[in-house]
């Protein structure tokens, strides 16, 4: 039986703030659960309406009058713009497991004038400010938005569905630009070692990224195929298979020298560089994708296996922005986390040139071939809402 599902809307002016890693971080490392999908959404004013209708219940804890002001906010903050008609660019994350609602939920808390407490999503980000002389509300920032039970969860889950593919995806037309300013866009995958178990680390990573103040268009996560791996990174495996016979060649000398007792001069050395460095390479190249897909291409026997989405988790992300590819890989670091300056991504968070936290796009050319490949705007958010509750 498919586990329960539960939902986090991150609104406009959060996502505004780069406050999207802080909670997903907190998301993830406090409840547990599956990160199962994201999803950017640029909500209509008929799903926006039929969402706000759904948000009064007798089943959430908090009081009526604080349900009925998230009500008038998501008609006000997530409608498009009634003067220009420009949608509103919101993020919608979706985890998966037991008790899925109600862990959530906690973790995102509820809203009351009187808890100012970082405790909770909420109480860190969200703000309700009223006068204290005649108790209006003089401001309201809920930050997120999350069902109070796997029932009511379920009904606004199969609302976005419905909406998904005619609202949601990668975003076009969410952001203004002054006319002297060109716009790019570029790829970034937070990598598999973020979720070897549940961690902030995924949300730490993005945090680093929202330094550069571009905006994310587009979000999914990603389970490569073996398929999918093989081509993303197929223009580095000639330059494994080069790269590497020098080293290969110099290790191989050593070896030898030792076993067989005899000095290895540089041209044999030279030789056996060429002859291992392309051994070396493949299999170097074999090792990223098991670490990417968590299966070899020589594992998979049939075309059908090579197609198959792998174990690994990433998440795919599309940031948009002037100069978007130099920013993101400014805040990146190069390859080896162990050149990688200080307060980069890669010298805080890689291991090893494999190992080494996110990928991100080296040109605006190769970003197109890359979010060709991974294909952010996949709907399998639809696909496991429908997986979990039946057709919509």
């Amino acid at each position: 039986m498919p586990k329960e599902l539960a939902y986090v809307i991150v609104t406009p002016y959060s996502l505004f703030k780069s406050r999207t890693g802080g909670v997903l971080s907190r998301l993830i490392s406090r409840t547990g659960l599956d990160l199962a999908a994201m999803r950017m959404f640029a909500p209509s004013a008929e799903l926006v309406k039929a969402y706000a209708e759904n948000i009064v219940s007798a089943q959430d804890p908090q009081d009526r009058k604080i349900q009925e002001l998230l009500r008038e906010y998501i008609l006000k903050n997530l409608s498009p713009d009634p003067k220009t008609g420009r949608r509103k660019r919101l993020m919608m994350m979706l985890f998966r497991g037991d008790e899925a609602a109600r862990k959530v939920r906690s973790v995102v808390g509820n809203l009351s004038p009187e808890r100012h407490s970082g405790e909770t999503i909420r109480g860190t980000y969200g703000d309700l400010v009223t006068d204290e002389e005649t108790g209006l509300v003089r401001y309201f920032e809920p930050s997120v938005l999350a069902a109070p039970n796997a029932a009511e969860a379920e009904t606004k889950l199969r609302l976005w569905a419905r909406y998904s593919d005619s609202d949601g995806g990668v975003l076009e037309n969410v952001t203004v630009y002054p006319r002297n300013e060109v716009p790019e866009r570029t790829l970034v995958l937070i990598k598999p070692d973020n979720f070897r178990f549940p961690t902030g680390r995924p949300g730490n990573v993005i945090d680093f990224f929202s330094r550069t103040g571009l905006y994310i268009v587009g979000a999914r996560v990603l389970h490569m195929s073996v398929a999918q791996a093989m081509e993303f990174y197929d223009p580095v495996r000639e330059v494994l298979r080069t790269k590497l016979k020098e080293g290969v060649g110099e290790r191989a000398k050593l070896v030898l020298e030792k076993e067989m007792g005899f000095i290895i001069p540089p041209r044999a050395q030279a030789a056996l560089g060429d002859i291992l460095g392309p051994l070396h390479g493949d299999h170097q190249f074999e090792v990223i994708m098991r670490f990417m897909t968590g299966r070899t291409p020589s594992e998979c026997k049939t075309a059908e296996e090579l197609r198959q989405p792998g174990t690994e988790k990433c998440i795919a992300l599309i940031y948009e922005g002037v100069n978007a590819v130099r920013k993101i890989r400014d805040v990146l670091g190069p390859t080896d986390p162990s050149k990688a300056p200080p307060g980069s991504i890669r010298r805080e968070f890689g291991s090893n040139i494999t190992v080494n936290a996110a990928h991100a796009s080296d040109s605006v050319e190769n970003a197109r071939r890359e979010m060709g490949i991974v294909n952010v705007g996949e709907n399998n958010f639809r696909q496991i809402i429908e997986e979990t509750y039946g057709n919509l």
